[in-house]
């Protein structure tokens, strides 16, 4: 028996490695845009309801709060590296796609049909 017979090569695969800087986990610099984007539009869409159309400071207070944590929540990642905005764009996206595939059955041995 060799040396080499001996050494047995192991292959570590480590998890959990992030290949961008985080905040904190499962929610980073593009998380953050895309969190941001989010408040602002459903911020505008609460001036527009909350104080034009029904002029109440307490429902805009409480919506635009309900807001950003909704917008906070649909981007952060989690353990799967997925968040509630990709798991949503992959369902779409599967929806979209092709489901059936229609075939015609040849008999693998003749080619001459």
């Amino acid at each position: 028996m060799t040396s080499e017979e001996n050494s047995i090569d192991t292959l570590y695969i480590p998890t959990g490695l992030k290949t961008q800087k985080e905040i904190y986990s499962g929610f980073g610099k593009h998380e953050l845009i895309q969190a941001v984007i989010g408040t602002a539009a459903i911020a505008v869409l609460d001036i527009f309801f909350a104080l034009i159309i029904f002029n109440n400071l307490p429902v805009f207070i409480i919506a635009l709060l309900l807001g950003i944590f909704t917008s906070v929540m649909c981007v952060q990642k989690d353990v799967t590296n997925l968040s509630v905005l990709d798991m949503i764009v992959n369902l779409y996206n599967y929806m979209r796609s092709q489901k059936k595939y229609y075939y015609k059955a040849l008999d693998e041995w003749r080619w001459d049909q």
